[in-house]
């Protein structure tokens, strides 16, 4: 099948993941994928925040930055319809992205089936973080895409709500979480005694943490994840082999560096700053208990799945997107939402209990498999979309064309 892959994503960070390892799968199943989408981020390191997109937005008022969002949809029909007169693809795959009907124009000129990933409820999420100056054009460009896409895959139950209540068919709605890559992430610990080459975590650092119990966070370290309280926690507890690992970078960064010198943790605490993707399986075999505070209420948590894969014991917040993955007391302890003694109080308890320690960890692995929680899984949930939407006739004039 020759897929158009459609996206707006002008940043490098966890969507550009999530194309590449979409497109990666649907690649190795042995389907020809085009990208079309801006260069910005193709030109960037991990990390990066959209260059000059950013810029825009900081430098002219919020209502002509979301004119412009708009009036881009121009260029992408254009680019797009450009790629389909030129590549004939046989389906158009799209991310997304909030006023940008773009993918919808293209599909109603060509006829071509169009299946819609969606990764949030941009107009809420917008309108509840950073606010929108045109929310009737916003919400209207929202709903125009959802209710025309051929079918739509948001990434949580929750977020599939969101959809229904747009005036979307139930049965046009499939769910598919995030995933992983087993080759990277199911692939067993790396321990201090093995000295890999390609190992991203320092031989030193990691012969350090060996023999401790090791508390991670991994992501962009906020104020309301409360790790200052987790070191305080760690620093009173009476073991004194536990650690704590932030693998990330964030505001909070030079606070909790003081707070391990000024708690006398600093050969048991480290903060790594930005790591790289390609680090990312390294620095989790690391971590024994992981936490998941708090996320936006219909995410699917890419981290969360890396922390299920590499066989953590997960401490995370009882929200109906995250107990869609967990289930307390088997493969993660739950705690009430905001409540940050709850959630000491569980860290405590996989500290404390050997046992518990280890069945959520074989529990969390057991997930993955179980569920099938892997790019490649949900590329073949993909293809079985666009097959049932082509149907026998589409599928047999594609193997002819592909055979001409």
């Amino acid at each position: 099948m020759k897929i158009l892959y459609h996206h707006r994503i002008a940043s490098k960070d966890g969507q550009y993941v999530h194309i590449e390892e979409i497109v990666n799968a649907l690649r190795n199943l042995g389907h020809e994928v085009i990208l079309v989408g801006p260069d910005v981020a193709e030109n960037t390191d991990f990390g990066s925040d959209g260059g000059w997109v950013t810029v825009l937005r900081q430098k002219f008022p919020k209502a002509l930055t979301e004119l412009l969002e708009f009036g881009y949809s121009a260029v992408g029909f254009m680019r797009l319809l450009k790629a389909v007169w030129k590549h004939k693809p046989d389906v158009i795959y799209e991310r997304y992205n909030l006023y940008y009907p773009a993918g919808i124009w293209v599909k109603a000129l060509t006829r071509l089936p169009l299946v819609l990933e969606v990764n949030s409820p941009l107009y809420d999420e917008r309108l509840a973080f950073g606010g929108l100056a045109l929310p009737k054009l916003a919400r209207w460009s929202e709903h125009y895409v959802w209710k025309r896409a051929d079918h739509v895959l948001p990434v949580s139950h929750v977020l599939a709500g969101f959809i229904q209540r747009a005036g979307v068919d139930e049965a046009k709605i499939s769910v598919v979480p995030n995933g992983i890559d087993p080759d990277k992430f199911l692939n067993g610990r790396v321990e201090a005694e093995d000295e890999p080459e390609a190992d991203p975590v320092p031989g030193d650092l990691r012969t350090h943490m060996a023999g401790k119990l090791v508390v991670g966070f991994v992501g962009f370290c906020r104020e309301w994840h409360r790790l200052d309280k987790v070191l305080e926690r760690l620093a009173e507890h009476p073991r004194k082999d536990l650690y704590l690992l932030v693998v990330g970078d964030g505001p909070v960064s030079e606070m909790l560096q003081k707070k391990a010198r000024d708690l006398s943790m600093e050969d048991r605490f480290c903060l790594t700053g930005l790591v790289t993707r390609e680090a990312m399986p390294g620095w989790l075999d690391c971590i024994d208990i992981a936490i998941q505070p708090s996320v936006t209420p219909w995410a699917s948590p890419l981290k969360l799945i890396e922390y299920l894969a590499k066989g953590t014991a997960i401490v995370a917040a009882d929200t109906p997107n995250l107990r869609e993955l967990l289930e307390d007391g088997r493969n993660a302890l739950l705690f009430p939402p905001d409540d940050l003694e709850q959630m000491l109080l569980a860290i405590d308890r996989i500290i404390e209990d050997e046992a518990l320690c280890h069945s959520l960890k074989v529990n969390a692995v057991e997930t993955i498999r179980a569920r099938n929680l892997t790019w490649q899984g949900n590329a073949e949930k993909i293809i079985a979309v666009f097959d049932s939407l082509i149907g026998a006739e589409g599928k047999e004039a594609r193997v002819q064309k592909n055979s001409s």
